[in-house]
């Protein structure tokens, strides 16, 4: 078993104390987390170094007003593939995920085989995306796009 498929099992509720005070704050300071959650520094070092070996904690990332970056209008492209075969999905999934304003690529089933969340100027861009690079790639059968009028974070993992 690789350290990413660890069972959840292997956590115990300091684990998972660490995990919900770092998903609400990952900027936190190790001497802050610890004093937040009582413990000594020294402990709360190790569980976090851990929790990252094991493949628990994936990465820290700081969020981005994009609005205030010149990008206020969100969409979902929904896209639809004429062919399904492994190596064309992945060489499409890598060629989404490095898109220029995507924020996230899903990969799903139904309907639709891919959901890209991209941020841009304005519509024009929005167009751009969808006819210069996706449209382009010859297993894409055809697109949707949504607007996003507004975005909230769910509650999360651990939420209480």
């Amino acid at each position: 078993m690789s350290k990413a498929q660890l069972p959840a099992a292997s956590l115990d509720e300091l684990d998972l104390e660490i995990l919900a005070a770092l998903s609400i704050r990952a900027d936190l300071t190790n001497k802050a987390l610890a004093h937040q959650l009582g413990i000594a520094e020294s402990t709360c070092a190790h569980r976090v170094r851990s929790l990252r070996d094991r493949g628990i904690i994936r990465d820290t990332r700081i969020r981005l007003d994009e609005a205030a970056l010149g990008f206020p209008l969100q969409a979902i492209i929904k896209v639809r593939l004429a062919n399904h075969t492994g190596e064309k999905v992945n060489a499409l999934f890598d060629a989404l995920a490095v898109m220029p304003r995507v924020l996230q690529v899903f990969h799903v089933a139904g309907v639709d085989d891919f959901l890209v969340h991209v941020a841009v100027q304005d519509a024009a861009a929005l167009r751009d995306i969808v006819l210069e690079h996706i449209t382009v790639h010859p297993v894409v059968r055809g697109t949707e796009t949504q607007l996003v009028f507004e975005l909230r974070d769910g509650s999360g993992l651990l939420a209480r």
